[in-house]
């Protein structure tokens, strides 16, 4: 306005107002559109670039040998021969067979006999380590131990030690005044000396699982039940079990399906007749009668019809899992 009135009595004439911004020009439009749809789509396309990785490793070394081992299953395959269509033959030969009745047989009491006594010495050790210790930190570190031990050392150092002749089982057995036990060809004994191996090497695994849930339990549970009157085995019973029910429940599975899946301390325990399970077949697992038919024998279609046989097994105890985890979530 003032600037109208100094122009008027100067007698010139008012500027004239700034022109609108003029359009950007086509290629400047086509770049940007282009620099938008390419952001839209890196923005999509990259979570999925960053996994597909996995997929495709889990495509070629899981899902590709799992999907070629059920065609295998339905065919007569020999080693160095071509594939024979049978059907399921394969899997009502499996139902006829006694040697495969006493390798589930065997499967079923090893995975009893070792997990069982594994996850209870598992939960009483993390119970202990989970208290205020001299040299604790070196307890915990010493029950791993077994773990990172190689398998191949474990099973021959208790071959010896189980061994019928000059094992220093036997020979402790014979100082309290029991007979020798045949450890390797006694199907009881064999599985216990298994079984041994089996929960040496697991339990400190499992205890620190335990105790890591165990640090995770409110501390105002314990002190309310030490109010209470509880003793220590009460507030173990009464407040540690409940509260790490998730991780027992986890635990029993995993071990479960390593049970299932048992192969390399038999087939170490038994030496030359480790492949067939003793010279009676007395600890032959599902595990072994799979490598037999198909590295021994060369029946690689049989073999494929037993590990499908473990693949279904394994997938009713994770289903038995889950029903029972839908079950604790609804009682609680």
């Amino acid at each position: 306005m003032a600037t109208s009135v100094r122009a008027a009595n100067d007698g010139t004439s008012p500027p004239d107002p700034p022109a609108p911004p003029s359009p950007p020009p086509a290629a400047a439009r086509r770049t940007g559109g282009w620099r938008s749809r390419l952001y839209r789509w890196d923005l999509k396309a990259t979570p999925y670039a960053f996994v597909a990785p996995f997929f495709l490793c889990f495509a070629a070394f899981g899902l590709f040998p799992l999907i070629y081992t059920g065609w295998l299953s339905l065919h007569r395959v020999e080693l160095g021969g071509e594939a024979q269509w049978r059907g399921f033959d394969n899997y009502t030969g499996l139902w006829d067979s006694d040697f495969f009745w006493n390798a589930l047989a065997n499967t079923f009491t090893i995975g009893v006999i070792s997990t069982v006594p594994q996850l209870l010495m598992a939960l009483g050790l993390a119970h202990l380590l989970n208290y205020k210790l001299r040299g604790r930190g070196f307890l915990r570190v010493a029950v791993l131990a077994p773990y990172a031990t190689s398998i191949a050392a474990a099973t021959l150092v208790f071959a010896q030690l189980f061994n019928s002749d000059y094992g220093l089982i036997n020979t402790v057995l014979g100082l309290v005044g029991f007979d020798p036990v045949d450890w390797e060809s006694s199907k009881w004994p064999a599985q216990i000396a298994i079984s041994v191996i089996v929960i040496w090497r697991w339990t400190g695994y499992n205890a620190l699982i335990y105790l890591a849930a165990m640090q995770a339990v409110p501390q105002e549970l314990y002190e309310a039940a030490s109010l209470d009157g509880a003793s220590r085995w009460r507030q173990f019973v009464s407040v540690t079990i409940p509260s790490i029910r998730p991780t027992i429940l986890f635990t029993v599975v995993v071990s479960t399906i390593g049970a299932t899946q048992l192969f390399g301390e038999p087939m170490l325990y038994g030496g030359s007749l480790g492949v067939s399970g003793g010279s009676g077949n007395q600890f032959q697992t599902l595990s072994l009668l799979m490598y037999e038919k198909g590295w021994v024998t060369g029946a690689l279609g049989q073999a494929s019809a037993i590990a499908w046989v473990m693949l279904l097994i394994l997938l009713l105890i994770g289903g038995v899992r889950l029903l029972v985890a839908r079950l604790n979530r609804e009682t609680t």
